[in-house]
């Protein structure tokens, strides 16, 4: 990338860079630690043309969110119905994202478009992270 004059670097993370995530000390440390890396890269790798930026996913609409609803509706005795629909009330535009969402996103960070944008964490969260 330094030879080229042109890279990007692109971590797709946790919005709990930004506002930690109850019962997540573990993970929300790793991705913290992620996020610090990038910055300081950002910064080093700047002057060669190449960006490094993070990516924040709120709720996605995946395999893995089946399992965390599954997983809350027994928990609280609710259907999975109901627990999406809790889930869905801490957003904002009140629904989860498409996969292609957070895709374009990062289609876009990719892009010579983007040129200007380095060391930032996005979130593409439907505005449910409460930090600026």
């Amino acid at each position: 990338m330094k030879e080229a004059g042109y890279g990007r670097i692109i971590n797709i993370i946790s919005t709990s860079v930004k506002a930690p995530i109850d019962f997540l000390g573990v993970s929300n440390v790793i991705r913290g630690a992620v996020a610090s890396w990038a910055k300081t890269l950002s910064n080093e790798l700047g002057p060669h043309g190449i960006t490094v930026n993070n990516v924040l996913p709120g709720f996605t609409a995946t395999e893995r969110l089946d399992a965390i609803i599954k997983g809350k509706a027994q928990r609280a005795n609710h259907s999975e119905d109901e627990a999406a629909a809790i889930m869905k009330s801490y957003v904002p535009v009140r629904r989860f994202a498409q996969a292609d969402e957070v895709a374009n996103a990062i289609t876009f960070l990719a892009s010579e478009k983007a040129s200007y944008i380095n060391g930032i964490n996005l979130p593409v969260d439907g505005g449910r992270t409460k930090s600026l």
